[in-house]
């Protein structure tokens, strides 16, 4: 008689957020494209990646094309933002940066939207705090540019973010194997008995499962 393997669907997920501490939630997963889940994070990563950097460079070619001084602090707006020539080649280079980074796809797309997030945001209070100091906004910014500098850097952290900091992540996930090696291995081991088990308590000659249902 087959044994029968029991244990917890590993695509629920975690019940609470995992006492890992913050190097634990980001803890680095290598990505293969080839399989459905990990195909799935890294196409988000690259869209987020992708749109932004493409909005930058757009942003950062019109400024330098419209031959704005590179320190000016007066009033050149391009695409609703007020910019200058050190803003418009800053934007190419970070605009540069994450299409480099949707090219890449994976962990380091992840990695990359999830740390210009945090810069962007940073920036956002920075420059916030410099508006009135018109000496120190080398950068040209007014309200505007501020409020799209914290829209951005948490539209790079929703996706930096996406399907790697969560307590619920399913265990199919990189992330989540990741940082649980130890259950991944066993979860893997169980699968696979399981499996054997399945396979010792078929007939002779019958076809397997998959093929019955499909047939």
């Amino acid at each position: 008689m087959a044994t029968t393997f029991h244990h917890e669907p590993y695509s629920r997920g975690e019940p609470r957020l995992p006492q890992v501490g913050p190097r634990g939630l980001l803890a680095r997963a290598r990505l293969d494209e080839h399989l459905p889940v990990h195909h799935r994070l890294s196409r988000v990563y690259r869209a987020g990646a992708g749109l932004v950097g493409l909005f930058l460079v757009v942003f950062g070619v019109l400024g330098v094309t419209g031959n704005i001084g590179f320190f000016s602090t007066g009033d050149n707006t391009v695409l609703g933002l007020n910019t200058n020539g050190a803003l418009s080649w800053l934007s190419i280079l970070v605009g540069l940066l994450l299409l480099v980074g949707m090219v890449k796809g994976g962990n380091f797309a992840s990695s990359l939207n999830m740390l210009l997030g945090v810069l962007f945001v940073l920036s956002g209070f920075v420059n916030l705090a410099l508006l009135e100091r018109g000496d120190w906004n080398v950068l040209a910014f007014r309200l505007p540019n501020v409020l799209f500098s914290f829209a951005v850097g948490l539209l790079l952290l929703v996706f930096g973010m996406y399907g790697r900091v969560s307590g619920r992540l399913p265990h199919d996930n990189p992330y989540w194997q990741a940082r649980h090696p130890l259950e991944a291995e066993e979860e893997r081991r169980r699968r696979e008995l399981s499996q054997r088990a399945e396979r010792d308590s078929r007939p002779p000659g019958s076809p397997p499962a998959r093929g019955r249902e499909e047939s």
